[in-house]
């Protein structure tokens, strides 16, 4: 499994899935929780791991090259 999501877009899929799991525990004040906000597990994933399993199927990388 080669890394494939770069830098930036590392940070903004933790950023996404951060948002998302927070909405889903009601973390946000004024906006009610939703179920939906687990989704957010996928980009949290994705940035951990840096691998992107669509990416692999469509050959794209955000990685620099080496």
């Amino acid at each position: 499994m080669t890394s494939n999501v770069g830098g930036i877009d590392r940070v903004l899929r933790a950023i996404v899935g951060l948002a998302l799991v927070a909405w889903a525990l009601g973390l946000i004040p004024g906006v009610a929780p939703q179920v939906w906000g687990w989704i957010g597990l996928v980009p949290l994933g994705t940035a951990i791991l840096g691998w992107c399993p669509p990416y692999t199927l469509f050959g794209l990388s955000t990685c620099a090259k080496r």
